[in-house]
């Protein structure tokens, strides 16, 4: 299609394309069973499908006219029914007979990168008994999939979504690894990136060769017309180490949109064929025992010209028909949703009860203000922002966490901000500051990462110990700062398991590991400063969790004390949860009731003594409560 010669609307609503999602549904066949195709479609896959089709269909026919698509994905879906192992149907039945397996109170994660944490999926495997020696249910596995090298993105972009990358092993070690975790009691989760291939992966390949047909499953333009347009309105990601939204491609003469990095290049869900190859791969990895999909960058997968490309209806369309599918296949699977947007837009990412999208996301914001409260010595934003988070219907559900592979985006509420007579552009700059050890009095080290001078806007890079002082207090052998700088960080992993939905550590966290330095010597690392906080586990280290006093030992009996906590009857997925007044800006109070039972957790994040005062409600605390706390103290107090 020569697309410089016809209307926008023309090129975003008539888009067709080749597509390859047979063969890649018989690659996915052939490598995530050996169970024969049965020839007549299963009882079990045709009612739940019976049940649900018609809204399947209304969805897909409000994006596409296009019945011969319709008629592909539904038979994709009956083809990964049938090549699903019987293991993975019989977790099908049981989690459709508890859907909220996921809530429970006993849920505890860990996200890791496979090559730092072991080397490899077999690797890895083998390191199951240390998994399971946290209690873990739940493993994040950092993206996995095939890959360009170097320039991945920590593995955000793609050549292949249906195969393991080489460098991490097979998809047969995946599937015997998510088989082995789930007979550890801990459920698999890996990243599905759905906005974007790499420019390397095959269909990109295909369109940079001059082929029309794959280009349209990207954005590409002859010249800057529609880009242009779509610039007016659109934000861009990385305004300082990515700028722009589109890149010039020499070999296939046209601009593409690349949001992310120029080797990103955004799909076109505009096109059907776009959709159904993409879920069949969902489908396939599902079928290698893959519980969970975390979906990166959901808000942005739908791309309209006059708008910021964000959070756009038609997104809400494909995440609900994304759940659909899911429900017939393989109802085991649950969706985790990366959206780092503001709480007002959170609550649609859950859908409704009636037509749910995710199960649970990314609770980014509570990570941040955390982090915020740290630095400041007030808890006045955190507790505004979850309050608005906990004032969310009872379907939404998060995954709370301090670092992860990511840097701290300082997005916080910049209108309470103003409320609370705080700036919001100097507050932030005291954030960053602070957390790269800039500002007087500051304890922590860590970096910055794409810094923008026009905008004065900045992230920051860290690993958890380093960035509440452990790091700076070994090197100037400074003690009081050292057991300062541990119970901030009990502190920090207490107040994170104590908020709705479940918490998930950083490998590394759990034994205070301190930032990579080494990554400045590496000419592939050294770009990027989150290669900090993306060093390699330390096993030497984590030795040391068996011997009483050390670093290792005091945090890693503190996570299992957070773990224990969350044994109590008032971390029910059906508590009720609520910040309360302690009149102390530094005192944050949270309040977990079920019936007969109240937890209240306490957490300072002061280095000085502090006093808190509760008020009394009726029906919630039937006393008023005073409690005097120690220095980055967290006390819980049943009644």
């Amino acid at each position: 299609m020569a697309q410089g010669n016809q209307s926008v609307q023309d090129q975003q609503s008539n888009t067709t394309v080749a597509s390859r999602a047979k063969s890649s549904r018989k690659s996915a066949a052939k490598t995530a069973s050996k169970t024969p195709r049965k020839s007549a479609p299963s009882k079990v896959f045709t009612a739940r499908l019976a049940s649900r089709k018609d809204e399947l269909e209304r969805l897909f026919s409000s994006l596409y006219s296009d019945h011969d698509q319709f008629d592909a994905l539904i038979e994709a879906m009956a083809a990964a029914y049938a090549d699903r192992p019987a293991d993975l149907k019989r977790l099908d039945k049981t989690r459709e007979a508890d859907p909220e397996w996921y809530k429970r109170g006993d849920m505890f994660g860990m996200t890791m990168y496979t090559d730092l944490f072991a080397g490899d999926l077999k690797k890895l495997a083998d390191k199951i008994p240390y998994l399971k020696e946290q209690k873990l249910t739940y493993l994040h596995l950092m993206p996995l999939l095939t890959m360009p090298h170097p320039n991945n993105d920590g593995g955000y972009a793609v050549e292949d979504f249906d195969t393991v990358d080489p460098k991490l092993g097979t998809n047969e070690d995946l599937a015997e690894l998510a088989k082995k975790l789930r007979r550890a009691g801990i459920s698999l989760c890996i990243d599905f990136v759905m906005n974007h291939t790499a420019s390397t992966h095959r269909w990109a390949k295909a369109a940079q060769a001059g082929d029309p047909e794959y280009q349209d499953y990207y954005f590409c333009y002859d010249d800057r017309t529609v880009p242009d347009e779509y610039d007016a309105h659109v934000p861009q990601v990385f305004p300082n180490t990515a700028p722009g939204n589109f890149s010039w491609n020499e070999q296939m003469g046209k601009w593409v949109m690349t949001q992310f990095y120029p080797f990103q290049w955004d799909l076109n869900y505009r096109n059907p064929k776009v959709l159904v190859a993409m879920l069949s791969s969902v489908m396939h990895l599902a079928n290698l025992g893959v519980e969970v999909f975390r979906i990166d960058a959901v808000p942005y997968i739908w791309k309209q010209l006059g708008t910021n490309c964000r959070n756009l209806p038609e997104v809400h369309t494909i995440v609900r028909m994304l759940r659909i599918v899911l429900e017939c296949v393989c109802p085991a699977v649950v969706l985790k949703g990366e959206v780092v947007m503001a709480p007002k837009e959170l609550a649609a990412y859950f859908g409704t009860p009636e037509a749910p999208e995710c199960h649970m996301l990314y609770n980014v914001s509570i990570m941040v203000n955390l982090w915020s409260a740290l630095a400041s010595r007030d808890v006045r934003l955190l507790k505004a922002q979850i309050d608005k988070l906990n004032a969310l219907p009872d379907n939404c559900w998060f995954v709370n966490y301090l670092r992860c592979h990511d840097d701290i985006g300082w997005g916080l509420d910049e209108d309470v901000e103003r409320y609370l007579n705080i700036d919001p552009l100097k507050h932030k700059e005291f954030l960053y500051h602070f957390y790269e050890g800039a500002v007087p009095g500051s304890w922590s080290m860590g970096e910055l990462y794409n810094y923008d001078e026009a905008t004065r806007d900045a992230r920051s890079c860290g690993t958890t110990a380093s960035l509440c002082g452990v790091e700076k207090a070994i090197i100037t052998h400074d003690k009081p700062l050292y057991e300062t700088s541990v119970k901030r960080d009990l502190l920090m992993h207490q107040a994170v398991g104590f908020l709705r939905g479940f918490p998930m550590l950083n490998c590394g966290d759990e034994i205070g590991q301190l930032n990579g330095w080494d990554y400045k010597e590496d000419p592939d690392r050294v770009e990027d400063s989150r290669n900090l906080h993306r060093s390699r586990f330390d096993w030497d280290k984590a030795a040391l969790r068996k011997k009483a006093g050390t670093l290792q030992n005091r945090l890693f009996k503190g996570m299992a004390e957070v773990r224990e906590e969350r044994h109590n009857p008032c971390f029910a997925p059906d508590a009720w949860v609520s910040t309360w007044d302690t009149f102390n800006d530094a005192v944050l109070a949270v309040v977990r009731k079920v019936e007969g039972e109240t937890l209240i957790g306490l957490f300072n994040f002061s280095e000085h003594d502090q006093h808190a005062h509760l008020n009394a409600s009726e029906g919630i605390l039937d006393a008023p409560l005073d409690a005097d706390l120690e220095p980055y103290e967290a006390r819980f107090v049943q009644l």
